[in-house]
């Protein structure tokens, strides 16, 4: 997984997985990218800033619930 947040742009993106992708708008300013069969490969925030409120939020990840199949 891959974490960019582009300054100069304000957007904030999560790249799950590295492939030709399709983007799918949620809303205003968010995205989702989905791979060839409609998995989720990648997220993207415009105005990130804004929608987050602090530059310092944007410095903190925080992964819940992974786990590693057998």
């Amino acid at each position: 997984m891959k974490i960019f947040y582009d300054k100069q742009a304000d957007a904030l993106s999560i790249i799950f997985r590295e492939t030709t992708v399709t983007t799918k708008e949620l809303g205003e300013g968010i995205a989702v990218e989905l791979d060839s069969e409609g998995r989720l490969a990648g997220v993207e925030i415009l105005d990130a800033l804004r929608r987050f409120g602090d530059r310092d939020t944007l410095k903190q990840v925080v992964l819940e619930g992974i786990g590693v199949a057998s």
